[in-house]
Formats: C-alpha cells, sequence, structure tokens
C-alpha cells in the first residue's frame, strides 16, 4: 500500500496536534521527496547513519523525533547539514520530524511510552492546559527503595543510568520528562513527588535533588526516546497498511 505525502503530512499534524504546540523547531515535514509513500523508516533522530540505512532499504520517508532546522542553529546549508540533506533529496526521501509533539502525546508520546515500559501509571500533564507541557506526573503501584527503581530503570532500558540521586524517603509518586528534561526538577520537587526521572543531567541537578530529598535519575536522552518514534509508526503502519521499520541508531548520550 502507499499514501500521498499530502495525506500523511496532514494525518500526523492532526494526531500530534502540532499546529497548537510551540517548538524550537519545524514539526511535519522538513524535506520534500517523493509524492507516495509505500516504506516508512522510524528512528530516533536524523543522522547520516539514519539516512543511510534508509537509502538501503529503499524508503520513501524517514519519521524522527530530532530532526533539522533547531532555533539558533547556524543558516547556511553546509558541512554536515549539506551531506544530510543532499542524501535525502538524491534519493527522493521525505523526512517527517516531531519533537514536542512526539514527547506529549498522550498514547505514542515519549513519555507514554516510557510509562508504558516501566509499568508506572501516568495521571497526565502538569499543566492540562498547555499542549506544550512535556512534564508529566503518574505513580507506581507500590512504593520502592531508589536502588530498586534505579536497578529497573538500567534492566528495562538496558544501559546503565549517567547517574542518580538517592531520595530520602520509599519512592511512589513520580514526576518524568523525557530527553533533555533536567531543567523540570524543581518544578517536580515543588509537586512533592519522591522522585524525577528525565535524560540528561547538569551540574546544579544533583545539588537540587539532594537538598530538596528527591530522588533522580539521569537515564539516557536517547534511551529514554527510543519509543515514541517507533509507537508512531507502528500505529502508521496498521492505520494505512504501510511498511514500516524502526531502526535504533545508538547513541549513549
Amino acid at each position: 500500500m502507499t499514501i500521498k505525502r499530502s495525506e500523511l503530512h496532514h494525518y500526523l499534524n492532526s494526531y500530534l496536534n502540532s499546529g497548537a504546540i510551540k517548538d524550537y523547531c519545524p514539526n511535519g515535514l522538513q524535506v520534500e521527496g517523493s509524492e507516495f509513500i509505500g516504506k516508512v523508516i522510524t528512528g530516533v533522530t536524523a543522522c547520516q547513519a539514519l539516512i543511510d540505512r534508509a537509502v538501503d532499504e529503499q524508503a520513501d520517508a524517514i519519521l524522527v523525533h530530532h530532526g533539522y532546522f533547531w532555533k539558533g542553529e547556524p543558516e547556511p546549508i553546509t558541512g554536515m547539514k549539506k551531506a544530510r540533506i543532499k542524501q535525502l533529496l538524491k534519493h527522493d526521501i521525505n523526512l517527517f520530524a516531531y519533537h514536542l509533539p512526539l514527547d506529549v502525546h498522550p498514547e505514542v508520546g515519549n513519555n507514554a511510552q516510557l510509562a508504558k515500559l516501566m509499568g508506572w501509571q501516568m495521571e497526565g500533564p502538569v499543566d492540562a492546559n498547555d499542549p506544550a507541557c512535556p512534564l508529566v506526573m503518574g505513580s507506581l503501584k507500590e512504593s520502592v527503595t531508589g536502588q530498586l527503581l534505579a536497578n529497573e530503570l538500567e534492566q528495562k532500558l538496558q544501559r546503565p543510568l549517567t547517574c542518580w540521586v538517592e531520595p530520602i524517603r520509599p519512592i511512589q509518586k513520580l514526576a518524568w520528562c523525557t530527553g533533555g528534561g533536567q531543567g523540570f526538577i524543581d518544578r517536580a520537587a515543588a509537586l512533592g513527588v519522591d522522585a524525577f526521572i528525565t535524560g540528561e543531567v547538569s551540574e546544579p541537578t544533583i545539588h537540587s535533588a539532594r537538598e530538596q530529598g528527591i530522588g533522580f535519575y539521569a537515564a539516557g536522552h536517547h534511551a529514554t526516546e527510543r519509543y515514541g518514534a517507533k509507537a508512531l509508526g507502528e500505529h502508521i503502519a496498521q492505520k494505512f497498511s504501510l511498511d514500516v521499520q524502526f531502526i535504533d541508531i545508538d547513541s549513549p548520550a
């Protein structure tokens, strides 16, 4: 089966509510390729390795979480950016990218998919009035120690944590934000959670966690965001009978 590029683009924008979300990059079709799409490669980041794999697989489109044209990046299409875009254009491959819309979606979003993987009960975004709010809350069925949560994260994400901070109490109430969400730690602590989980860590984050007594877990930007693009790909595969393949180009970050 194939679908017109415009039809898939419209559906993705509507399903992910991208028009309502203010972001740091354009969401949707970033590089135009063939008009009809039958084979889609999904992945976390539109790096050169993923593009090369898409060429090998004779894909018509790539669908990722981390695309191009970020706010503040150099605008000239030179060097690495040129090589990536040149390969897409040469092989007539469409590039679709959804950043915050794919973090916050209640079903296929990165936050929702991390909760599903970990078996957490997700309550929803901290600010229900902000469609771009990537900080969510939830809970565990039973309270656990800080060490047990660390072990479970490492086991299910299949990699060591970057770092973690022991909480002062057992953990049951959680807040999390996949990817680079360490800046939300104070907001999470103010909610009264027992632990905050994200992908990355900054130097002040550790002190903030220690001094406010909450557990903190930096589980990897890539590791916590493997699941949204994969779930979205599976969704469109089922809805439109497309050939969709998730390819994980791993990153330790």
